[in-house]
């Protein structure tokens, strides 16, 4: 399955929790979504985000958040992940789902008194906080790669300027 569509629904699943265990689960697939798009994009992604993109695959712990129990009941939707076709586009949904999981485990952390659940939920907030900062850094490398690709494009002839990125004159 397609990055953005399992981004789509893990953000629908995330916006439907209505019990603690259902957010946890959801920020832990989150987790394991965002890893699996790392693994991805290190060995096909554009050449200027491997090297992210390799972190991103490694943070919290690499491979134990997709053998984290909440996961066990129904397996890591990352599991179906088969491409990422649009770089770009995936990472911004992956950066509004962190973004989302990071409010609601802030939300449990601060609503429990159980001691164990709340440590739970600030390994979580920090996992998906550190995977959101690799994610800003591959989005901030893929506007630089298109700026300089706009500046080094040939002039258009038909427009008697560079590129549809050239402001008027």
């Amino acid at each position: 399955m397609e990055a953005e569509r399992l981004i789509a629904t893990g953000r629908h699943e995330l916006a439907e929790a209505r019990v603690v265990l259902d957010i946890v689960v959801e920020a832990w697939q989150a987790q394991a979504l965002a890893q699996a798009i790392g693994s991805q994009l290190a060995l096909c992604g554009p050449l200027e985000l491997r090297s992210e993109a390799r972190g991103l695959s490694e943070t919290s712990g690499g491979r134990a958040t997709v053998e984290h129990p909440a996961l066990r009941g129904g397996g890591p939707r990352a599991a179906r992940l088969t491409a990422v076709t649009d770089a770009r586009a995936a990472l911004t949904a992956l950066g509004a789902l962190l973004g989302e999981v990071g409010i609601a485990l802030v939300g449990v952390a601060c609503a429990t008194d159980e001691e164990g659940l709340y440590w739970q939920c600030i390994e979580a907030i920090d996992a998906a906080d550190e995977a959101g900062d690799r994610v800003r850094a591959m989005l901030r490398r893929l506007a630089v790669r298109d700026r300089e690709r706009a500046r080094d494009r040939p002039p258009d002839p038909a427009r008697g300027r560079a590129g549809p990125t050239a402001g008027p004159r």
